[in-house]
């Protein structure tokens, strides 16, 4: 009732003072304009004061925190931190409509927030999260007395907060279990996005909404969400522009603009969730057998060479990759001028790693097939020669092997039978 009446007070001074200003000076357009500013004050003074008053009187009870219904529920409202809330102007029955007196009626109406919110209830009512009784919006924004503009801190939609809010229902013991759908709260907070918003505090960085929407959350299979394939370019390229404009000017970005939807995205190399720094060495070992998912042929060509086995028998994080020397995003046919691995370009390409590399240098054939005549004759038949050539030392072996054996085996039998006659 206090704040109330101090309300109250203060807008009867304003309406004062508005009225008497206008009566000094006595002019009749300042006079319409300070009839004006008191009739604003005015519907200030019944709006507002009644607003606190309904609060008021609705908090006298509920600002008790063991207030509990007849179910065992609390109704306590935290009555300071509900007047410092996104809601804390409005009176308590603009969402409670039908309790309008005490005693309360004994079916208390469910809170709708689309009297409000209706393009964020139409939005929801086509997403994923549809399902009102599993997916309240008080799942997502806290408690309806507590909440707080997105770009407050306290928010549970704060950009910060956004992963742990989310984290709630798809993780390990959230809804992701009990749906069957992948637990990927620990898999985001291990990214480099997680990292980057949880460890550096970036507000820029990606969070779920980032990717996903808020409201309007479709399945990935649906062709209008941001993260079904299709659309997965233009949606890292919200925040990745220059990324995603070498993706698209490459060979991959050309595929998908024109139809292919097998052509590789940014998950395809990235994953969705456990997206790693490319400079970890997690990222760089596994980037190999990700491009060789798709290009087989080029994969086991690879395996063959120096590069390969050193990275692979070593562990060596730093020798080269595919896209050390095709590039990561903007990936052109060798045929292009402007690939890396043109003809014209591969001193540079190369020298980037082999300081002094020559033309003589820049022959060697990363991705050598000892198997097309055609391709690499030379190496085809030096690969045939040694075949054959190590099947004959080996059958030559063989064959010597089993002949010594039979032959000591005759001599053995004929040595015993000497012994024994010469006994007789």
């Amino acid at each position: 009732m206090g704040e109330a009446a101090s309300f109250r007070s203060l807008l009867i001074e304003l309406f004062g003072r508005l009225t008497n200003g206008v009566v000094c000076r006595g002019a009749g357009r300042r006079m319409r304009w300070g009839m004006l500013a008191g009739v604003l004050a005015g519907s200030l003074l019944v709006t507002n004061a009644g607003r606190l008053q309904a609060q008021t009187d609705c908090l006298g009870c509920h600002d008790n925190a063991e207030m509990q219904d007849a179910s065992g529920h609390s109704v306590a409202v935290d009555g300071k931190t509900f007047n410092k809330s996104i809601h804390g102007t409005m009176k308590c029955n603009d969402c409670h409509q039908n309790i309008k007196e005490y005693p309360h009626p004994a079916q208390v109406a469910k809170v709708d927030c689309k009297g409000c919110h209706a393009d964020e209830a139409q939005g929801l009512a086509g997403s994923v999260h549809a399902d009102s009784k599993e997916h309240p919006c008080t799942s997502c924004h806290g408690s309806a007395h507590s909440i707080f503009p997105k770009a407050d801190s306290r928010s549970a939609v704060y950009p910060l907060n956004i992963p742990n809010t989310c984290g709630k229902c798809h993780s390990n013991q959230g809804m992701a279990q009990k749906h069957g759908l992948a637990s990927v709260y620990p898999k985001y907070m291990d990214s480099i996005h997680g990292f980057a918003l949880s460890k550096e505090g970036l507000l820029v960085a990606a969070n779920c909404q980032s990717c996903h929407g808020s409201h309007h959350i479709l399945s990935r299979k649906d062709p209008a969400s941001p993260t079904n394939r299709v659309n997965i370019p233009k949606t890292c390229g919200s925040c990745h522009a220059k990324i995603n404009d070498d993706y698209m000017g490459g060979s991959h970005g050309k595929q998908m603009a024109a139809g292919n939807v097998k052509a590789p995205v940014c998950t395809d190399c990235h994953t969705a969730h456990e997206i790693l720094h490319p400079t970890e060495s997690a990222f760089r070992m596994q980037s190999t057998p990700i491009c060789g998912s798709c290009h087989k042929d080029k994969l086991s060509t690879y395996r063959d060479t120096f590069h390969s086995q050193l990275g692979s028998l070593g562990g060596y994080v730093e020798t080269a990759r595919c896209w050390d020397c095709h590039g990561a995003h903007e990936i052109l046919p060798a045929s292009d001028p402007k690939s890396p691995v043109n003809k014209a370009n591969l001193i540079k390409t190369c020298g980037a790693c082999h300081a002094g590399a020559n033309a003589s240098f820049v022959q060697y054939q990363p991705h050598a097939n000892a198997h097309d005549r055609k391709l690499n004759p030379a190496l085809y038949y030096v690969r045939t020669f040694m075949n054959v050539l190590l099947a004959s030392v080996l059958t030559f072996f063989m064959i010597h092997t089993l002949l010594w054996l039979i032959r000591a085996r005759y001599n053995q039998i004929k040595e015993k039978k000497t012994v024994g006659g010469d006994h007789e």
